[in-house]
């Protein structure tokens, strides 16, 4: 695959996605699309950040996904700024 078949995502999902494993279903959903990142609460206790890595269109399929969120969780509004891959991330992880 080119690099320019590449991209990265960051994503701020807010609403009620702390404590109904939002970051949890996030990793799962990337690792499953071979993409690399992170999730991570941030601290206004609201918002989960995810940042992910790779093809353009498993990116899209994360996003989608992360719009409905797991079960329990009340996606609200979703910020979605896509940028170029800096390849620093191996995997997908807790932050």
């Amino acid at each position: 695959m080119s690099e320019s078949e590449l991209s990265a995502l960051r994503v701020l999902v807010r609403g009620r996605v702390e404590g109904v494993g939002f970051r949890l279903f996030a990793i799962e959903q990337a690792s499953a699309l071979g993409l690399s990142g992170f999730a991570r609460n941030l601290s206004n206790g609201a918002t989960i950040e995810v940042v992910a890595e790779g093809p353009l269109p498993a990116l899209e399929v994360l996003l989608t996904t992360l719009r409905r969120g797991p079960a329990l969780a009340r996606v609200e509004r979703v910020d979605v700024a896509w940028a170029a891959p800096t390849g620093e991330y191996h995997g997908f992880n807790v932050r």
